[in-house]
């Protein structure tokens, strides 16, 4: 018996069996949970639309349902409020189609079709048919509208900036209205404006002027016409940052080179700073009547000059190249000096992704010419920061190609190697555009001429907030040595200026930063401040919450795009007052069917456990049997 259960357990039958399980056609619900639904005062229809949808008998005996809610995203619908702030059908189909990629899932989508934010829905592409089931006012009012309104995020003081203000008409009259632009309860322009049902859409573009340093707040107000239902979309509030900032460069060289002629460009694209240029010998001014030096090939030459920054402890960037006398700088005592031989050789630049003494992208920096220096090994005295590093003949080094100091309230750039109008000339190839390279050069000449301390904690804010909206805002902190701190715990402080009501959050390290997002503001002004707690290290700042309303600035619902959304993805647009026909059409519709899929499992005939434990029985009692009778 023993053998016979040992022989069993190695042959180990199995026996195998196959199931079968109906597996229905998913259902998707799909409900637009945003304001603007209770702006149409639909909120109860939508509830009993729902409500009709999942006690049909039929329709969950035929489709599998699932019930979805969206604001600007997607969530599983427990419970609907209709009080998000923004709107964002695109991405909610576009989710809902990730999650049921392999299913036949159609979605029937309940909104007003009207979109706050991200892509255009109409041009969406998924496999799922989609049923629009319109809710809202489709009757088309008369209405003007401020769609947007495009402006720098800064200007220069005593300059001009551009609007450019884009104006909607839907309606088959001709009207005629009146444009203001305000600024602290004045009007600094003003235009009639004649709308007609061909001519329905106005790009109107002014200069205003930057007076008042700072940020200054702006509304743009178109006047009512007659019968207008909705002029909650006839303003439109924008700001821009004023900054007074007048800087005079000089440029000192000790030759012509077309490299002068591509930095005095490049810093002149901003039209508010100068470029002095002079050949060494040739200069009889005072460097104090500039905020920045630019030195180019130095050698002996510049002795003087070098006496002066040093007394005035000015800012300066220093281009060393071919003609550059090492010899005299590295007895000048800068911070830095190089063991050079008196043989030239070409470095490549490679961006270095950790540089954070100021913000600059790469521009493509590894595909630009390479630059022309003396041979040799660089030495730093000072802390610095590297924004390239060289790169020979392909290969990469730890070498610095552009480095930044900022010891002791001086700030310098060194860059090591001539011919960098080659790179503005790559540029302009890649890009059909001096900008990329004419910005590199600008935030280099800004952080060098720039005599503020840099700051270890730097927060990023929006001057202006829709009312309701999320209020996200960013904190990027260091340490000492101006490397990103991830070990603080930092807190913001928000009041408002009129009731003074405070609310402190702390913020969130996400990736490289802190965060915090702020809701249920009202409209006003706010101060906020944000302490890095445990340090003596505060920032301070502003923002103001409009009045505006996003979501109540659609005068009725968008049919039409629903209607092509229905129309391109094989589905059918409803109305509120369809459903029953909708779930007819749903319930006989032959392309949705409850499909059959057979599962196979195999099971093991015998416990192999028990038959183990029965055969170590069975040898035990044997030994003993043997035992007894003196077989052993």
């Amino acid at each position: 018996m023993s053998l016979f259960l040992l022989i069993l357990l190695l042959i180990n039958p199995k026996i195998k069996t196959t199931t079968y399980k109906n597996i229905k056609p998913t259902l998707s619900i799909l409900v637009d949970n945003s304001k603007s639904i209770d702006f149409f005062k639909e909120k109860e229809n939508v509830k009993d639309l729902i409500s009709t949808l999942k006690s049909n008998t039929s329709l969950n005996d035929k489709f599998a349902l699932e019930n979805f809610a969206f604001g600007d995203d997607l969530q599983i619908e427990d419970s609907l409020s209709f009080n998000a702030n923004e709107t964002n059908i695109y991405k909610a189909l576009n989710d809902l189609h990730n999650l049921n990629k392999s299913k036949n899932a159609p979605i029937l989508l309940i909104t007003d079709g009207n979109q706050t934010i991200g892509n255009d829905y109409e041009f969406i592409n998924t496999k799922q048919k989609i049923y629009p089931i319109v809710v809202g006012d489709t009757t088309i009012y008369k209405d003007l509208k401020i769609s947007q309104v495009n402006v720098n995020k800064y200007s220069y003081i005593k300059n001009k900036f551009p609007a450019e203000v884009i104006l909607n008409y839907q309606g088959n009259e001709n009207v005629t209205t009146k444009l203001s632009i305000f600024s602290g309860g004045k009007v600094v322009y003003s235009k009639n404006i004649s709308f007609s049902k061909e001519a329905n859409s106005k790009i109107i573009t002014t200069n205003l002027a930057s007076i008042k340093e700072g940020v200054n707040y702006y509304t743009a107000s178109l006047q009512k016409i007659e019968n207008e239902k909705n002029i909650q979309n006839n303003t439109k509030n924008f700001s821009v940052e004023v900054i007074d900032e007048q800087t005079k460069v000089l440029i000192l060289s000790t030759v012509l080179h077309p490299d002068i002629g591509a930095l005095k460009k490049a810093i002149e694209s901003n039209k508010q700073r100068s470029v002095d240029v002079f050949l060494i010998d040739k200069f009889k001014n005072q460097i104090n009547d500039y905020q920045l030096v630019v030195l180019f090939n130095p050698n002996n030459e510049f002795k003087n000059i070098f006496t002066k920054i040093k007394q005035n402890n000015n800012n300066f960037i220093l281009i060393s190249g071919a003609n550059t006398d090492w010899n005299f700088l590295n007895n000048q005592q800068l911070g830095f000096s190089k063991k050079f031989i008196n043989q030239t050789e070409n470095y490549g630049a490679n961006y270095n992704g950790n540089f954070l003494t100021f913000l600059q992208k790469d521009i493509g920096f590894n595909q630009f010419s390479p630059l022309e220096d003396k041979f040799g090994e660089i030495l730093f005295s000072k802390d610095h920061q590297d924004l390239l590093t060289q790169n020979i003949n392909g290969l990469q080094t730890n070498q610095p190609l552009l480095s930044v100091l900022d010891v002791n309230n001086q700030k310098i750039s060194v860059l090591f190697g001539e011919g960098i109008w080659k790179w503005r000339a790559t540029s302009f190839l890649n890009t059909n555009s001096f900008q990329e390279f004419d910005q590199f050069i600008g935030n280099l000449v800004q952080f060098t001429a720039s005599n503020k301390k840099r700051s270890r904690l730097e927060v990023n804010t929006e001057n202006l907030y829709p009312a309701n909206s999320n209020i996200n805002i960013s904190a990027f902190y260091t340490d000492k040595n101006y490397q990103f701190d991830a070990r603080a715990s930092l807190e913001i402080t928000i009041t408002n200026t009129e009731t003074k009501e405070t609310k402190k959050l702390p913020l969130s390290l996400i990736n490289n930063s802190y965060q915090v997002s702020v809701n249920n503001l009202i409209s006003g002004n706010y101060n906020f401040k944000v302490d890095v707690l445990g340090q003596n290290i505060k920032k301070y700042g502003k923002f103001k919450v409009t009045d505006y309303q996003i979501e109540e600035q659609f005068t009725s619902a968008n049919k039409s795009k629903l209607l092509k959304l229905a129309s391109k993805t094989g589905g059918k647009l409803y109305y509120k007052t369809q459903i029953e026909s909708l779930i007819e059409n749903l319930l006989e519709d032959k392309r949705y069917f409850t499909t059959q899929k057979s599962i196979d499992k195999e099971q093991n005939l015998i416990d192999w456990k028990w038959i183990l434990f029965l055969v170590v029985v069975l040898f035990t009692a044997e030994w003993f049997i043997r035992k007894y009778f003196g077989k052993i």
